[in-house]
C-alpha cells in the first residue's frame, strides 16, 4: 500500500482528521482528537506507525520480521512501525482498522456518544 492509499483509507473512517501536530513531515491521523496512525512523510521506504494490541504486536513482528518492527519513536509495547510496500495491502488495511478500533474502545462515555452520533 502506498502513502496515498493509506491516507485515503484512514480518512474514509468515521470521525477521522489529519494534521501535522509535531512538524511538517509527520502526518498524524486522529479519530475524535485521539491519535491512531502516524506517517513520517520524508522516510523511505514508506512507513506508518499504528497502535496494536501488545500480544498481537509481538506476533506480527515475528511473522513479518523486517516489515513490521517496534514503533519508531513510540511505545514499543503498543505501537508498530510498518514498512508499507513490503506488506499486503489487505494486511495494512486490517491493521489500520485494528489501531482505529483500539483507540475508539478507550473513548470516555461522552466522547463515545459523540462518536456514535456521527
Amino acid at each position: 500500500m502506498n502513502i496515498e492509499a493509506f491516507r485515503e483509507y484512514c480518512l474514509a473512517k468515521k470521525g477521522v482528521t489529519e494534521e501535522f501536530p509535531f512538524d511538517e513531515h509527520t502526518l498524524v491521523f486522529k479519530v475524535m482528537g485521539k491519535m491512531f496512525a502516524l506517517v513520517p512523510l520524508e522516510r523511505l521506504p514508506s512507513q506508518a506507525n499504528l497502535k496494536c494490541d501488545p500480544e498481537r504486536a509481538i506476533e506480527l513482528r515475528e511473522e513479518y520480521d523486517g516489515a513490521i518492527s517496534p514503533g519508531y519513536h513510540m511505545s514499543k509495547t503498543h505501537w508498530n512501525t510498518l514498512f508499507l510496500e513490503q506488506l499486503p495491502p489487505k494486511l495494512v488495511s486490517g491493521l489500520i482498522d485494528h489501531s482505529f478500533e483500539l483507540v475508539v474502545a478507550k473513548f470516555p462515555k461522552k466522547l463515545r456518544a459523540e462518536f456514535d452520533s456521527l
